[in-house]
């Protein structure tokens, strides 16, 4: 595309409705050296940007970090902001300013790095993989080892119901002790749950009816629950991590595709703003040129030498020009403002960004079109629409082996081993079958240690630690085994879920295949439609020349009375409209690569953006066993 007289009103037109017959413009002017020289620079600043490193729009799974909080660290903050009031409302974004004044001149390139970098939309897509990060360390939360504990303390005085119950006092106290501890933990190789549990009682009574007092009761449970079918099988006890990771692929992959789009998006605003810059400058010649029509035409008449008709004609097409003029710089502040908007570089915090100029013009080069085969190839191979759309497919399999698995009868089995122990101190006595100070305990009176001749040795006697010891002696015990078995009779819900998800599977194939069709579509259009660009390339460049040639001709017929007004109008707008579909055929053609490169998926590698899907965080050590 020339310059300055390349550029055609043929867009301003088709959005305010006129036609290019009605304008009229100056014939065009070669482009001055030092136009030439800066595309040089320009094309040389271009070739510097293509060595730059990558820029990186990959989502590590680590950037969910800056979302965690330590509960332990972060508890006073977070029973501060509990207290705290209004903490529901709405936050304000507050916009010191109303516009941004910096002006950025940027190539292409610079101005997509520039948006990705700032655009707001697009961090907001970007926190999906970090929030589905999440959800996968959710996933695993099923396999931490869950602790627990109780410790209490509980009095009860009662009346004695018996003179005998406690003599010389009229209540019975009675105070006890728990400390209890225990763990479970759901096992990831077998869906099993697997529970240790720790409880320990002390009781203290004022009863005479009590021989042990205080008196020491620990015990230790061992138990595991065990599926064997329903919820049963090779890493079924994973299944739903393997779910949530899926699901942070195709995150990953939208984000991707998000990107793919938003790049796409800034290069037609960027080509948009170049089209109305020219547009605009169009719109002015041609109001020069009617202008200095009118100015002739005026004398003319003025001085006999031409009708009245020719001057009514120049007016005319002088009012049009003025008109278009102002649809020019309508269309152009559209244009900017929508450049500047999606890019979103704002740093003085204004409503509106600060503007972007581009520096480029389209590049009219072409060479050989890429062959079907190769597109195709490529959308397979890099279209991360696609790439998602195959992940959830995988998702649905998971799916439909859950589903699957859900038809399965329960059978469980469950296995128990518990051991107690007990200890205490046995109240003196002098009535009863143990003999009066036998292995007993007296604050008051005398002691006969255990074992003496004159005392009977009791099982129970000693303290906490006694009873400790007892209980890994393995004296006393207990254990149970349980298989237990249900299945619903019609087994309905289940079928009714596995037939959902075998739905849903057949769903997501077809939904595929029908992206797929699309996305041939897709690629195809805009093969046809970069074969067709390059085409009009050379022969509205050719148009124009004849064009201007034509009217050139024209003028100087003009000149010596040759040629009418309407005749030199004639010609003037058929130039325009040469013009017109010569920057739309260079514009194109540059929107046609960018529609190509995106339906093939490989629009971030044409621009040097690398995105690589990350890979998963390695499971915490509780999830290993």
């Amino acid at each position: 595309m020339k310059k300055l007289h390349s550029a055609a009103l043929g867009a301003v037109l088709l959005s305010v409705g006129l036609t290019a017959a009605t304008t009229a413009l100056v014939y065009a002017q070669a482009p001055s050296a030092s136009s030439s020289a800066s595309a040089a620079n320009q094309t040389s600043l271009i070739g510097s940007q293509n060595s730059a490193p990558p820029v990186n729009v990959s989502v590590p799974s680590r950037a969910a970090r800056q979302f965690e909080t330590n509960p332990i660290l972060s508890l006073p903050k977070m029973f501060a902001r509990q207290w705290i009031p209004d903490r529901e409302n709405l936050a304000t974004d507050y916009f010191p300013q109303i516009e941004d004044n910096q002006q950025q001149k940027l190539s292409l390139k610079e101005t997509i790095y520039l948006a990705l970098e700032n655009n707001p939309g697009l961090m907001s897509v970007s926190l999906d993989p970090v929030a589905a990060t999440e959800s996968v360390k959710g996933a695993n939360a099923v396999f931490d080892p869950q602790l627990s504990s109780q410790i209490d303390v509980e009095k009860e005085v009662t009346p004695v119901s018996s003179p005998f119950q406690n003599p010389n006092s009229i209540t019975n106290t009675a105070k006890f002790y728990d400390w209890n501890f225990g763990v479970s933990k759901v096992l990831s190789a077998t869906n099993g749950t697997l529970g240790i549990t720790f409880n320990n009682d002390r009781e203290l009574t004022n009863s005479g009816f009590s021989p042990v007092n205080p008196v020491y009761t620990p015990t230790m449970v061992m138990s595991l629950s065990q599926p064997l079918l329903q919820n049963f099988g090779w890493q079924f006890a994973t299944i739903n991590v393997r779910l949530a990771e899926s699901a942070q692929r195709s995150s990953q992959w939208n984000y991707a595709s998000s990107v793919n789009d938003f790049v796409q998006r800034i290069g037609n605003d960027y080509w948009g703003v170049v089209q109305a810059v020219e547009n605009l400058q169009v719109a002015d010649s041609a109001l020069k040129f009617n202008a200095d029509l009118v100015r002739v035409n005026g004398n003319n008449v003025r001085l006999g030498m031409m009708a009245a008709v020719n001057l009514s004609e120049a007016l005319s097409a002088a009012a049009t020009a003025r008109a278009n003029v102002s649809a020019a710089k309508a269309g152009l502040e559209i244009a900017r403002t929508t450049l500047r908007q999606d890019v979103a570089a704002n740093n003085a915090g204004a409503m509106l960004a600060s503007e972007i100029q581009p520096l480029q013009q389209p590049d009219t080069k072409y060479g050989a079109v890429e062959t079907d085969d190769f597109a195709f190839k490529a959308m397979l191979e890099d279209s991360p629409a696609l790439a998602g759309m195959r992940e959830a497919i995988r998702s649905a399999l998971i799916q439909v082996k859950y589903a699957e698995n859900q038809t399965l009868p329960q059978l469980n089995i469950g296995a128990q081993f518990g051991m107690t122990s007990q200890a205490g101190n046995s109240k003196c006595t002098t009535s009863g079958t143990v003999p009066a100070f036998a292995n007993c305990f007296s604050p008051s009176g005398p002691t006969v240690p255990p074992g003496s001749d004159n005392g009977a040795l009791l099982p129970f006697g000693g303290d906490y630690g006694t009873a400790l010891n007892g209980l890994f002696d393995f004296k006393f015990y207990d254990y149970a085994a349980v298989l237990g078995f249900s299945m619903p009779l019609d087994n309905a819900a289940a079928k009714a879920a596995l037939a959902q998800a075998h739905v849903a599977y057949d769903q997501s194939r077809m939904q595929y295949r029908q992206a797929l069709y699309q996305s041939v579509l897709l690629v195809k259009s805009a093969l046809a439609n970069l074969t067709a660009y390059q085409e009009q390339v050379d022969a509205t460049a050719e148009a124009t020349k004849y064009a201007q040639k034509a009217l050139h001709d024209t003028q100087a017929q003009f000149r010596v009375g040759l040629a009418t007004t309407n005749t030199l109008l004639q010609y003037q707008s058929n130039l325009v409209t040469a013009q017109g579909s010569e920057v739309q055929a260079d514009v194109g053609l540059e929107n046609a690569r960018l529609a190509l490169w995106h339906s093939e998926g490989t629009l971030l590698d044409k621009f040097n953006i690398d995105f690589q899907l990350q890979s998963q965080t390695r499971p915490p050590w509780y999830a290993r066993f």
